[in-house]
């Protein structure tokens, strides 16, 4: 297992971190096998979505923003409901199969770090099981 970090720069962002994924499963040993990415935090989360045109990224947040109001009256003392839904909406892990030490994602898939509580530093453990 590796646990990697980050710092956001802002409140939400997703944050393309396929390289640095692909750079720890060949520290790791480049098995072949499923590689585990996750994130150990209650308003971050991980999705694999389109990594080739920003504005996935763009309409993403957009409409997170749209479904999950800031405006509602939350009870969460902290003021970061909003956060928090957004995080459990996301998932906390996703799973990518490892082949010859390379992460077979699709051709426009990238991995992200979904920061909805920022600007933070982050963390995010990778595990790969062959």
């Amino acid at each position: 297992m590796k646990i990697l970090e980050l710092q956001t720069s802002r409140k939400e962002e997703l944050v393309n971190i396929t390289r640095r994924v692909q750079e720890a499963v060949t520290e790791l040993g480049g098995l072949d096998g499923v590689c585990t990415i996750y994130v150990p935090h209650t308003t971050a989360g991980v999705t694999i979505n389109e990594g080739a045109d920003p504005d996935v990224v763009r309409d993403i947040l957009m409409a997170l923003e749209r479904i999950v109001s800031n405006d509602w009256p939350y009870r969460h003392k902290e003021g970061n409901s909003p956060a928090h839904i957004k995080a459990s909406m996301m998932g906390s892990s996703v799973q990518v199969l490892v082949q010859n030490g390379r992460l077979q994602l699709g051709t426009w898939q990238a991995i992200f770090f979904c920061e909805f509580d920022g600007p933070r530093r982050r963390r995010f453990w990778l595990d790969v099981r062959g």
